[in-house]
């Protein structure tokens, strides 16, 4: 079955390939697909959408693997896969009421991937991409949705290189959105909301190196390094273990609070005990100042003491971090020694 929704756009368009945990959720999400929208005006792309025929990986991404292997109910249990996409987050976000909450959308190449603070994020093959959507009613909440996906992926790959006999790959969070491993950021996360009446859409975007070693390195470059012999991981089976761990730790997010994830957060993050350097004043005339990272503030901030026993808030700006000396803003930018 193939659904097409013709519009002025690209030579060849977008295809959309809709795949379900049940039959129900397939046909579902191909009805809404002819109503999908990506790009505004001239720019608008002719998307071609079609129900997975279970060819498996031969064509792209193994949909049948990866929902044999999800557990989660409430998300990724709608899927659109598109071997080529502009940005799979601006598809989810720009037609977020016309799917079901909880969709994923997964491309084999993004060629605008994004990042934070408009950063680009690329994406080659090999690379697990996706975007999913999700909802939340409580404004505070919001700020640390970014931590809890995170975490989310961490816990994800751990247990998934358990199940399958693999060494234990320790990927980090660097706060506030990014996955490292090695050194080497091997991960991004960027969320984005829209208010409607009682009710914040989420969209939260992931790229994951997975085969590809450039720009940085992957999950199966360290893993053939440890042991050249054993199997590596399949996008598939971390798309799904990432789902099954991330329902689990949103429940608790939305029932308890972040703060009954905090002790897993800081075991999986980079800067507990980590000492910056604060640059007070402009450049020619800063006086440095050293604060000690102690954690997270209740609104998500990083949380840092002064050699002088002073509070600092760190707050990330763009591709650096400004901080505020209890209550004032003194940071220009900030150095890990």
């Amino acid at each position: 079955m193939a659904t097409s929704a013709h519009r002025r756009g690209s030579a060849g368009g977008i295809t959309l390939v809709v795949s379900g945990k049940s039959t129900e959720d397939q046909h579902l999400l191909a009805a809404a697909g002819g109503a999908l929208v990506l790009g505004e005006g001239d720019s608008v792309e002719d998307i071609t959408v079609s129900l997975d025929s279970g060819a498996g990986a031969g064509a792209g991404f193994d949909a049948g693997a990866y929902m044999a292997a999800l557990r989660a109910s409430r998300f990724g249990r709608w899927m659109l896969w598109s071997p080529r996409l502009a940005s799979t987050h601006d598809l989810v976000t720009q037609n977020f009421a016309k799917l079901p909450v909880g969709v994923v959308c997964v491309a084999d190449v993004q060629f605008k991937g994004r990042g934070r603070s408009k950063n680009v994020w690329e994406s080659p093959p090999g690379c697990l991409m996706f975007s999913f959507t999700s909802q939340m009613e409580d404004a505070r909440k919001l700020p640390l949705m970014q931590y809890v996906v995170c975490l989310a992926m961490t816990e994800a790959i751990k247990e998934l290189c358990c199940a399958k006999g693999l060494s234990e790959l320790d990927v980090k969070i660097k706060w506030p959105n990014d996955l490292y491993l090695k050194g080497l950021k091997v991960g991004g996360i960027l969320c984005t909301s829209s208010y409607q009446p009682k009710v914040y859409n989420i969209c939260t975007g992931i790229g994951l190196n997975v085969d590809n070693e450039e720009p940085t390195t992957c999950l199966n470059a360290a893993l053939k390094e440890m042991n050249a012999n054993l199997p590596t991981l399949k996008r598939e089976d971390i798309l799904a273990s990432f789902f099954n761990k991330f329902e689990v730790l949103f429940e608790i997010f939305t029932n308890e609070g972040f703060q009954a994830l905090e002790e897993q957060y800081y075991n999986s993050w980079l800067h507990s005990g980590q000492k910056v350097v604060v640059q007070d004043g402009p450049e020619a005339q800063h006086a440095d100042s050293v604060v000690t990272i102690q954690g997270l503030t209740p609104a998500g901030y990083l949380y840092a003491i002064g050699e002088d026993g002073k509070s600092y808030e760190l707050h990330p700006d763009g591709n650096r971090v400004s901080a505020k000396e209890d209550g004032n803003v003194v940071l220009h930018e900030y150095i890990h020694r």
